[in-house]
């Protein structure tokens, strides 16, 4: 059986509670194809809206009253969205599988994720999370919250904050045990919970968010998956975006591929993440690809027939 770790985008989720819910049962439709088809299926998820929605309602709560409601880490913040998301996939997916006559066991595993305290990401925040805003409400609650604000790819400004590097997977055991059972495992959501290693063995949450790309891509490696599925909002990946040179990007090599980002034909906080971990996974290990496409495209991009494949 083919194993398939596939990372949901943004657009699989929505941006909000209610658009989630709805969001949920298109992607487990498109998911469940790929089950019905003999893929096995690891899910992973970003958290960047949610996430932010979650940190911001907290510190509302901790300005109003600090001695009743202390300060939430982004850490806790990351937790929270990551169980919140699972159980609306979990149900979305069980009820699509049910309506098509397959039984199968679907788990969420709250999964945290090792980040070196040197990265030099947490010096330098790049990760945007939370809602979109404009430039003069993003400048105020800038200086109302003491956060960094960045405009995200011309659609408005939103939180930054660091994103380090995923190093090692907590949890890892679980999961493959679970997938050798036969479930579909939810996990790594939004690039895990980012994690610290102390003394004694303690693990201390870490204010950040970790790519979800890169995480599905260390993911996808350890469980020795055969393809990295990365959801995104754009059919193929394309060089000399938005250009009259626009050219799209159906087979490519690693060597190819990694020659187009030294280019820089790909945007950090976009594409480029997406890229990269592409090619982490396709270089791992002989016979791995990576393939980034539409989430409705997804099993049309497994057979061969669209998306951007990222191959040795």
């Amino acid at each position: 059986m083919t194993r398939v770790v596939v990372a949901l985008g943004g657009n699989a989720l929505g941006n909000n509670l209610s658009e989630q819910m709805i969001a949920v049962k298109t992607t487990a439709k498109s998911i469940v194809d790929l089950i019905e088809a003999g893929y096995e299926v690891i899910l992973s998820h970003g958290n960047g809206p949610q996430a932010g929605m979650i940190q911001l309602a907290m510190d509302e709560l901790t300005a109003k009253d600090p001695g009743k409601y202390p300060h939430v880490p982004l850490s806790v913040c990351v937790a929270m969205s990551q169980t919140y998301i699972g159980y609306d996939l979990q149900n979305a997916l069980r009820e699509e599988l049910l309506s098509r006559g397959i039984e199968k066991p679907i788990a969420t595993v709250a999964t945290q994720v090792i980040v070196d305290q040197d990265d030099p990401a947490f010096q330098k925040p790049t990760k945007p999370i939370g809602r979109f805003m404009s430039q003069a409400e993003a400048e105020a609650l800038a200086k109302e919250k003491n956060i960094q604000v960045i405009e995200d790819a011309g659609r408005g400004y939103r939180q930054v904050v660091a994103s380090p590097k995923p190093q090692e997977i907590v949890e890892v055991a679980t999961i493959k045990t679970l997938v050798d059972a036969g479930q579909t495992v939810i996990a790594c959501g939004g690039g895990g919970i980012p994690v610290i290693k102390e003394a004694g063995n303690h693990l201390k949450g870490a204010a950040a968010v970790i790519d979800k790309d890169y995480c599905s891509a260390l993911l996808a490696d350890i469980v020795d998956a055969d393809l990295l599925v990365i959801l995104t909002a754009v059919e193929k990946v394309a060089i000399h975006f938005g250009t009259p040179d626009q050219k799209e990007l159906s087979d490519v090599t690693v060597a190819e591929m990694r020659q187009y980002v030294k280019e820089g034909h790909f945007a950090p906080g976009s594409m480029l993440p997406k890229v990269e971990a592409g090619i982490q996974f396709a270089a791992s290990k002989p016979g791995r690809r990576t393939l980034i496409t539409l989430l409705e495209k997804a099993k049309d991009g497994l057979a061969g027939n669209t998306g951007t494949v990222v191959h040795h």
